[in-house]
């Protein structure tokens, strides 16, 4: 059973906030959809989709233990339904091209803060011991480097 979610049919993360700080969950369902999992929520006579972030369609999980463990963790639900009938797992690409970029960045940046922190350390320790560079040969290094 497919359900399809219209913008008036889905519910923001402020309202579940408030929802489930007022113990007002009936019950959830995890639904299969085509490239995801969407949990519905029911309240009184309303059943809504949780709403993606600063979206107005239904938010979906890439696996079913995310979903569940929003349902059982931030909603407080420990017993829901799953709705496997219309999930297709691979009927969205989700491969974002500027991951393994973003990582390279991440890795080089975790790289150099790793030298950096040593270079400062054998500093202090250099420092400690009384051992210092004369300012003249400073000055000299600098202008070596400067090309002067």
């Amino acid at each position: 059973m497919a359900v399809s979610h219209k913008s008036s049919e889905v519910i923001d993360g402020r309202a579940i906030k408030s929802l489930v700080e007022a113990q007002a969950l009936q019950s959830a369902t995890i639904l299969g959809q085509p490239g995801g999992w969407a949990v519905l929520v029911r309240y009184g006579n309303t059943e809504r989709a949780v709403a993606a972030q600063r979206a107005r369609r239904a938010r979906l999980w890439r696996n079913l233990s995310t979903a569940a463990a929003y349902v059982s963790e931030e909603l407080g639900l420990p017993r829901f339904e799953v709705d496997t009938a219309d999930h297709r797992p691979d009927a969205i690409e989700r491969k974002r091209p500027d991951s393994s970029e973003r990582l390279r960045r991440q890795r080089e940046a975790a790289d150099y803060d790793t030298w950096f922190r040593a270079r400062a350390q054998e500093g202090i320790e250099a420092a400690d011991r009384g051992e210092f560079v004369p300012e003249d040969e400073v000055r000299e290094r600098f202008a070596r480097m400067l090309g002067k």
